[in-house]
């Protein structure tokens, strides 16, 4: 057997194979091979139809950046609401009297931390041609001020203190300031929410804050600067940014509606500047959700958000059922009052908004009658219906509403039924709207009083009754007296014997027996209970015997009479030696008893 380079029976002639090695080109893949053995055995498949390209996903561009960041001011001309400290910086950077450290403090939202960068930009600037300075326009367009706006420059270091509170942060800013900026004119370190710093941080921090290099600047931003060390607080310059006026807001969400495309309504406007209570970025969170809402609510392309959308997404009563439910409650109509609660309440309406609402009517009239200018109302219905409530109510009657409502709204926050609560406290309202105050009625009282007192008796008439009894009752006094003081009521019934009584004036006589003088007391006494200013005059003659003088001369009177009665005569007389005793109460009475003796 000869050798073959064929173990399997292959030619020497040196054809090759379609599996050789020699020709690995030709060579079949396992999926070639079993592909041809079921062609043999079931037959060629049928063609493949034509591949269709799959669509590629539609990716966006740029994600969606929400108003508050999309509009963030890039500039102090674009910072509203904020202009003394706008005034204050373009000073100190004309006059370079920059100071090492800066703080801003207010509400969220109002642009502390938009002023920081604002700073550190216009710190920086070095304009479009490269050779500015420091401004308080910055350019926009250099390195600096683009680096700066996109949060990558090297040498503006922004920290959030709430996640950076201990000394190891603090010492990396100390170890870090000892070096020159790598490429600004000055280093910037912006600390938000720094109340957030432990109080080693703070004590750490102290030195170089108060000695920082040239080249170094701190900017501070916190919504609560009664938590800062007075110590730091001291060495910074301080800016309080004030909460931004609605109808500064009112404006300036306007602007951003056009700018976005965004049709809406001056009320729903003056709504979302209400509501957003001073803070541009409350109001921008709002406005971004009023349109998500009104997208939603319409099939057209084009947005238009309205005051009727803006009110059922912020869950706010009506302006118009709100005049309806304060005009129902100053009327005395209390069903008219529950049906409007019920209708608002049932629309989602909150019981607390339906407070709130009454509260706000009650305010902006009271405020419209001290004159404050002209009235501040979103339609002309609105302004015409507060300015007829200032004149026709008065004073009192709005701040005993305003107490009454601000107690209700109390009620209604803590009640497990709120509409039950808001509705027995508008009631309430409703019921005690119309009282007179207590000083109306005090008044009134002092009016009538007068009016009595000062009412002239009639003159007599030839053939005429007889003269009218004086206008004034001493007894009557005494006893009025008597409901105040008892001791001033019994000294008066024994010692002071009238010489002359009229409105305002009394003339009397001290009883025997009694030398202290007592005009003070009397004139105090009944300046109390009358409200008068009384002329009281002592003299040594003349007057009519005290109160207690005539009961002790009635009872004698009375006795003289019961003796001289046929029944006591009787009575003596069948039994010699009997007595009549008499026992005075403590009320000014008697108490009359007989006794008899025996025989």
């Amino acid at each position: 057997m000869t050798d073959s380079s064929d173990m399997f029976g292959g030619d020497d002639d040196g054809d090759d194979l379609p599996w050789d090695d020699d020709a690995p080109e030709a060579q079949p893949s396992a999926a070639e091979l079993e592909e041809a053995g079921q062609e043999s055995m079931f037959g060629a498949p049928d063609p493949a139809p034509p591949s269709v390209p799959k669509p590629a996903p539609v990716v966006s561009a740029q994600p969606y950046r929400v108003l508050a960041r999309k509009y963030r001011s890039q500039t102090f001309a674009e910072l509203i609401g904020q202009d003394a400290m706008v005034q204050t910086l373009a000073n100190a950077i004309k006059r370079d009297r920059l100071a090492h450290a800066f703080l801003m403090t207010g509400i969220r939202g109002v642009g502390k931390t938009s002023t920081a960068r604002l700073i550190a930009k216009a710190l920086n600037c070095v304009g479009a041609d490269g050779k500015g300075g420091p401004t308080i326009s910055p350019c926009g367009v250099c390195e600096p001020c683009v680096a700066i706006a996109e949060g990558r420059h090297i040498d503006v270091i922004e920290m959030d203190a709430a996640s950076h509170t201990g000394v190891d942060d603090v010492r990396e800013i100390i170890e870090a300031v000892r070096y020159a900026a790598v490429s600004a004119r000055y280093k910037i370190y912006i600390i938000d929410e720094v109340h957030m710093l432990s109080r080693n941080a703070f004590n750490a921090l102290l030195k170089t804050l108060e000695e920082p290099p040239a080249h170094v600047k701190f900017l501070f931003a916190t919504t609560e600067v009664d938590k800062l060390p007075i110590t730091v607080l001291s060495r910074c310059q301080r800016f309080d940014l004030k909460r931004i006026p609605a109808k500064l807001l009112a404006e300036h969400f306007g602007g951003i509606c056009e700018k976005e495309g965004v049709a809406i309504e001056a009320e729903a406007l003056g709504m979302i500047a209400e509501a957003a209570e001073g803070s541009a970025r409350d109001g921008l969170s709002i406005l971004d959700q009023a349109i998500a809402h009104a997208d939603q609510a319409s099939d057209s392309d084009h947005t238009n958000v309205t005051a009727e959308s803006v009110r059922e997404m912020l869950g706010l009563a009506d302006k118009s059922v709100q005049r309806k439910l304060f005009a129902a409650l100053l009327g005395g109509d209390g069903a008219a009052l529950l049906d409007l609660v019920s209708v608002q309440f049932a629309l989602g309406v909150e019981p607390i908004a339906l407070m709130r609402s009454a509260m706000e009517i009650t305010h902006r009239i009271t405020v419209a009658q001290v004159g404050r200018g002209e009235v501040k109302a979103v339609s002309e219905d609105e302004r015409k219906a507060i300015e007829d409530w200032a004149k026709r109510l008065p004073p009192g009657q709005l701040h005993r509403l305003w107490q009454l409502l601000i107690k209700g709204h109390d009620e209604v926050k803590t009640a497990p039924a709120p509409l039950v609560a808001a509705e027995m406290a508008l009631l309430r309202c409703l019921h005690a709207a119309d009282m007179p105050d207590p000083g109306q009625l005090v008044k009134k009282l002092e009016g009538l009083a007068a009016q009595a007192v000062a009412m002239p008796a009639p003159a007599p008439g030839e053939n005429g009754p007889a003269p009218a009894a004086p206008a004034m009752n001493w007894r009557e006094l005494v006893e009025h007296v008597e409901h105040y003081s008892i001791p001033m009521g019994a000294m008066m019934r024994g010692q002071v014997r009238v010489v002359e009584l009229s409105p305002a004036r009394l003339v009397f006589e001290q009883a025997p027996g009694f030398a202290m003088n007592i005009v003070e007391d009397l004139r105090k006494i009944l300046r109390e209970v009358t409200g008068d200013l009384w002329e009281v005059e002592q003299r040594r003659e003349g007057g009519e015997p005290t109160l207690m003088e005539l009961e002790a001369k009635a009872r004698e009177a009375q006795v003289s009479q019961r003796q001289q009665s046929p029944l006591m005569q009787a009575a003596l007389a069948a039994f010699p030696g009997a007595q009549d005793i008499t026992d005075e109460g403590q009320s000014g009475g008697f108490q009359r008893r007989q006794s008899y003796g025996s025989r």
